[in-house]
């Protein structure tokens, strides 16, 4: 379905993204975590024909994006990060604007999906809400039944109710033979939804695969909280204990040794509590961004 090979695009001096290489099969949930700066926006510009790689193919449905534009975007919907609306639009007329543009029928099931998620399809803009608002872009993107859905932060301002019926439709779409791409910097909002995840760090990817093989290989989590900051500090980790960060009192670490021989050891230290945490998908983001700095001045629009 979608195509990025060796996918480079930078602005000026500031990094962009650096040899991105994608391959999204059809029919799937594919998740692009990251958090701000990292590269997502970027990616999904490249690939909506928005930006032109400066190295490397992007291509969709067989066509490339960039040439090809035109003809893709028959077939993709398209939910922005930064979603702006006409003061004007309402839902109803602008699902007939859009209907017009995309020559394709999609006000009654826009009209169907406005009532499902409770927007009043005559509200305008300018008196809607954010939580509102982003229900229209969603409806806009979703009403024509593209054939492969890009949504960059899609729940970004939505209840939990309404993340849930998005979760829910998009999974129905899915198992109709549509295709997401659905960016996000929410850890559990793609651990829940997405089959598959890629993850981007610093413009490259660092991390392509399944949710379970990314789980398989999670360390657990351990903490350690200390009676006093002087022992923190004083007592030297076991071998088979990683030390990430030391605070005053605490440690957080990851074991490569048994637990009960980790358990043992513990037990002859002055340590006030110990939690071993099992091992899931935050624990795989957080080792890939453990080191990184926050984003740059400037990389917003990455």
């Amino acid at each position: 379905m979608v195509e990025l090979s060796n996918v480079t695009r930078r602005y000026g001096r500031r990094r962009g993204i650096e040899r991105v290489s994608l391959s999204i099969p059809a029919g799937t949930l594919y998740g692009f975590l990251g958090p701000n700066g990292a590269g997502k926006t970027t990616t999904i510009r490249v690939l909506l024909g928005l930006l032109r790689p400066q190295a490397g193919r992007a291509s969709a449905f067989g066509l490339d994006c960039w040439s090809d534009s035109a003809v893709i975007k028959r077939d993709v919907g398209y939910l922005p990060g930064d979603l702006r609306l006409y003061g004007w639009m309402s839902c109803r007329n602008g699902l007939r604007a859009v209907e017009r543009i995309r020559r394709r029928p999609m006000t009654a099931a826009g009209l169907a999906l406005a009532q499902e998620w409770d927007l009043d399809p005559d509200v305008r803009a300018s008196r809607m809400s954010r939580g509102m608002r982003q229900k229209l872009g969603l409806i806009l993107a979703l009403a024509h039944r593209p054939r492969l859905l890009v949504m960059d932060e899609p729940t970004a301002a939505l209840d939990p109710l309404m993340q849930e019926s998005l979760y829910t439709h998009l999974r129905r779409r899915v198992a109709e033979g549509a295709t997401v791409f659905f960016s996000s910097h929410t850890l559990g909002e793609v651990e829940r939804l997405c089959d598959r995840v890629a993850i981007v760090r610093r413009g490259r990817i660092v991390a392509d695969e399944t949710l379970a093989a990314l789980r398989a290989r999670a360390q657990r989590v351990v903490t350690i909280h200390w009676h006093d900051g002087a022992a923190s500090g004083s007592i030297d980790p076991p071998s088979g204990l990683t030390v990430y960060r030391r605070q005053k009192d605490r440690w957080d670490a990851t074991p490569s040794m048994p637990i009960a021989e980790l358990v043992r050891w513990a037990a002859s230290q002055p340590i006030a509590d110990l939690t071993i945490s099992p091992p899931d998908l935050t624990t795989v983001f957080q080792s890939y961004y453990r080191d990184d700095n926050p984003a740059e001045p400037g990389d917003g629009s990455a």
